[in-house]
């Protein structure tokens, strides 16, 4: 499935599509500083919900860039 067709992205996904640590995804979602999703703390747990679309957007992903990265995901 496109990157740009699924309804949320994982921290772990968003993290190894950026290049970047899952920490860094999460801390850059928590204080408003990454325009790719959400950070909600519930009792003392974060939620996330990162955007494929605005994900997509924020990297610069083409649809042909999209289907290299859905191959080497998962290989």
């Amino acid at each position: 499935m496109p990157l740009t067709n699924r309804k949320n992205i994982s921290v772990k996904e968003a993290a190894e599509i950026m290049g970047k640590s899952q920490q860094f995804v999460r801390v850059g979602l928590q204080r408003q500083l990454l325009p790719i999703g959400t950070a909600v703390k519930l009792s003392s747990k974060w939620t996330y919900h990162i955007s494929p679309k605005l994900l997509a957007e924020y990297m610069g992903i083409t649809e042909g860039d999209n289907q290299c990265l859905l191959k080497r995901q998962a290989v």
